[in-house]
């Protein structure tokens, strides 16, 4: 086996293929073999870093040197200064600010600074392709120890101590899940990986799908063996091409070293993992819909009980976890359940996958132990606002979570801190919101979005959300009413109650809680037919100062439909009847003679 003198791993999630990473890659290939050190220097393709807004992403070991933003051009510097000469190359270290020197280690960045990584331990450190790197890095090791050591009982109660909770969004804990499902009666048992991840801005699952597919396949061996399963299903959305591609190499890799198939590890134990596409119905999320489009059937959610441990695919027991619960499986085995639960809160063990987006410094994928406060996530680990705006608002657990508030960021993120603010935890979304977001508009977006997903199976879910979508489009456009505001709560509270699935039960949370603390918002739509963000076109007017204004003709000629008249003598004014309120004169000004009211 070859031994080299550094590791040049370079980011080839998504977020950074989409920035380019695979011509850096080949770029420095063609480098380091031009200047003959391709015996030396190994470069790697590794799945995701986290850091997706600084890609692409390369990092330099043994020193731990991490490079941002590099594009193919970068790459002959990077071979002849760190790696032929051993300079770092300043200019491409991640900064706090332009004005701040760089950051040359990954390790001592911000954003990593408080990260706690277990589901996403592999993401960026190995190549996903390569099980052997896997297995390096203690990978199976958890499978070997469970097959020759321990019985299906004690793989329950190990995940039982370990007190870990579904991630998926429902926090059920899993070992009791898994302990349902075991209990079953059955002579035929599945286990099922829900990697259809549908929340706008959510990529947690799909990194990890992306960065160590191998754990999810040792999750879900583990998980078969205790619960008495020989055959697993992963639902992923047919949107991550990139995910199916490597599952498919790991499974293959898997059955090549006898860790898949008959008789594994001369166990006794036999396993066998399949891929279902799913065609992107955010409803599939749901385990009854998910299971029903596995067997071929239209995805739609059925009543419960019978619950899946009982009754699931094809009738058979049936256990389901997402992607980032079966990828702590492995750890939690390998270093204990009590190791596990030694993180967290009292009833939030461990650490959770968030995906930062929104108008936020430093959007990306971290992992932080619960009990973590949302301030620190957002400010800490986030970098705070973007272009030093004030905070508004988070929205926490995609898009039937709920809108939190300045008041909230002091906040310890577990499952019931969250729910008590009308929030949830989800799958882990983390949408930041500034000053210039309208929160009426943020939950029409949010109820827009579930509202097309619905199955339209039950009539609470159909028809309630359609009613409540009609109400906020109602107020946005400025002809609301107060008493349409008392109808949305009535309404919001009783499609909660009745809907048939999680997806109706949860779709009103962003309206109840942008309703419960931004009410001033509302009223101001209604009773001053105003919007304070600036947000809602209907209710806006272009009003240009004539004293700000200096004359110089530019928004009359950026307006598209010509509605603003003036010279150099005569004051320019727009004309209200003819706005089509696009805004267009309002970013050209370069005095800010121009408010939007």
């Amino acid at each position: 086996m070859a031994l080299y003198r550094a590791h040049v791993l370079v980011c080839g999630g998504t977020g950074c293929v989409s920035s380019g990473s695979e011509g850096v890659l080949t770029a420095l290939k063609e480098r380091i073999a031009a200047k003959k050190l391709d015996n030396e220097v190994m470069v790697v393709p590794t799945g995701c870093h986290g850091m997706c807004e600084m890609g692409p992403i390369v990092v330099v070991y043994p020193e731990g040197v991490f490079y941002c933003r590099v594009t193919p051009e970068d790459a002959q510097e990077i071979v002849e200064e760190h790696l032929f000469k051993g300079r770092r190359v300043e200019r491409l270290l991640y900064k706090e600010s332009e004005t701040l020197k760089g950051v040359p280690n990954y390790k001592d960045i911000p954003f990593y600074s408080k990260q706690v990584r277990v589901a996403l331990r592999n993401c960026g450190y190995i190549n996903p392709d390569n099980i052997e790197e896997y297995i390096v890095r203690d990978g199976y090791a958890a499978l070997t120890k469970v097959l020759t050591e321990m019985q299906p009982a004690d793989v329950i109660a190990e995940v039982k101590t370990s007190g870990l909770r579904g991630r998926g969004g429902g926090g059920f804990p899993t070992g009791l899940k898994w302990e349902f499902c075991a209990r079953a009666a059955g002579d035929k048992k599945y286990v099922i990986c829900n990697a259809d991840e549908g929340d706008p801005g959510a990529f947690m699952d799909r990194s990890i799908l992306e960065g160590d597919p191998h754990a999810i396949l040792e999750g879900l061996l583990i998980g078969g063996y205790a619960m008495g399963a020989d055959e697993a299903y992963i639902y992923c959305r047919a949107e991550y091409p990139l995910a199916i591609k490597r599952l498919q190499r790991a499974i293959e890799q898997a059955k090549e070293y006898g860790l898949l198939g008959d008789n594994i590890l001369d166990s006794g134990f036999s396993f066998d993992v399949h891929i279902k596409e799913g065609a992107g119905a955010f409803v599939c999320g749901e385990e009854t819909a998910l299971m029903a489009s596995i067997e071929g059937q239209r995805g739609m959610p059925r009543p419960r009980p019978p619950f899946p441990a009982n009754k699931g695919l094809w009738a058979k027991p049936t256990n389901i976890n997402n992607v980032e619960t079966w990828a702590n499986v492995p750890t939690i085995i390998r270093n204990g359940g009590a190791w596990y639960a030694a993180m967290g809160t009292e009833k939030s063990k461990g650490t959770k996958v968030f995906a930062l987006t929104g108008k936020i410094n430093h959007t990306g994928l971290v992992e932080v132990p619960m009990g973590l406060t949302i301030r620190e996530v957002v400010f800490d680990l986030g970098g705070g606002i973007l272009g030093g705006k004030k905070f508004k608002a988070v929205q926490i657990g995609g898009p039937s979570g709920g809108c939190l508030t300045e008041e909230h960021l002091d906040l310890p993120i577990s499952y019931e801190s969250l729910t008590a603010a009308g929030a949830i935890m989800g799958s882990g979304g983390l949408v930041v919101m500034d000053e210039e977001t309208c929160m009426v508009d943020v939950a029409k977006f949010f109820l827009e979005f579930t509202q097309a997903e619905s199955c339209g199976k039950c009539v609470p879910c159909r028809e309630g959300t359609k009613q409540m979508l009609l109400m906020l489009n109602k107020i946005t456009s400025g002809e609301g009413t107060l008493e349409d505001l008392d109808t949305l709560e009535e309404l919001a509270l009783m499609v909660k109650e009745m809907s048939l699935c999680g997806l109706g039960q949860t779709a009103p949370n962003p309206v109840l809680t942008t309703l419960r603390y931004f009410r001033d918002e509302y009223e101001a739509h209604i009773v001053e037919k105003r919007c304070p963000a600036g947000a809602c076109s209907a209710l806006l007017r272009y009003i240009i100062d004539p004293e700000r204004c200096r004359r110089c003709g530019l928004c009359a000629k950026a307006c598209p439909v010509s509605c603003i008249s003036g010279d150099r003598q005569t004051p320019y004014v727009i004309d209200q009847d003819k706005c089509i309120k696009c805004g267009a004169c309002y970013e050209k000004c370069p005095f800010d003679a121009i408010d939007r009211r």
